[in-house]
């Protein structure tokens, strides 16, 4: 009979384990999806306002400080000054929404930002995305100049055990993880430091996910 349970309880949990765990993985995407999609317009209407480009630079900066100002005061602290930038150059800088892989975060999108030649930018994207990098390892790649040792490197055989020895120490996120993430729960309006019940991060995910 404690055998027959025993069976039962293993199979029982095996069952609601997947289930929980599935959902957990949609719910990250969802959320992920959702960021990208908002953040890409806002950098769209960004530089939409600014006539594509054709104002001065000075004033340019001015109206983001204000925007930043009032949209913060309206939706709360995920649009400091730093990442309403990030927004525009989000928006220049992949035109084109669908080319953006639904895999990377926010997260990963603001450390390749930070890159401005076009070639290591895409070496560092298209690596993130085959070799499913969570932002701290693309952070470990960018540090130890991955692109250009590879770059230095003479010959077939030592690009590829630079390339081999980059892969040491990787760090992998399970998809749920993106939910940690400090942009979510600005993107929440969520105050990270203060303790908030479950049911109420699940309203709020249920709200931005409608």
């Amino acid at each position: 009979m404690n055998n027959t349970i025993n069976f039962n309880n293993v199979k029982m949990i095996n069952e609601i384990k997947e289930i929980i765990l599935n959902s957990r993985q949609k719910i990250s995407y969802e959320v992920n999806n959702e960021m990208l999609i908002a953040y890409w317009n806002v950098g769209r209407i960004i530089v939409e306002n600014e006539q594509n480009g054709n104002i001065k630079a000075e004033y340019g900066k001015q109206v983001i400080k204000e925007l930043s100002k009032e949209l913060r005061k309206i939706l709360g602290s995920g649009f400091s000054v730093s990442n309403l930038f990030n927004m525009r150059k989000f928006y220049i800088t992949f035109p084109k929404f669908q080319t953006l892989s639904r895999k990377l975060s926010w997260s990963h999108y603001c450390e390749l930002l930070s890159i401005e030649n076009t070639d290591e930018r895409n070496f560092y994207e298209k690596e993130c995305i085959n070799s499913n990098w969570s932002v701290r390892e693309l952070k470990r790649q960018l540090e130890t100049s991955l692109y250009e040792r590879l770059l230095l490197s003479e010959g077939k055989n030592n690009k590829e055990k630079v390339y081999k020895l980059s892969k040491e120490g990787q760090i992998l996120n399970a998809p749920e993880d993106v939910l940690k993430e400090p942009y979510v729960f600005e993107f929440l309006d969520i105050k990270e430091p203060k303790p908030i019940l479950e049911k109420d991060l699940e309203r709020k995910l249920v709200k931005h996910m409608e």
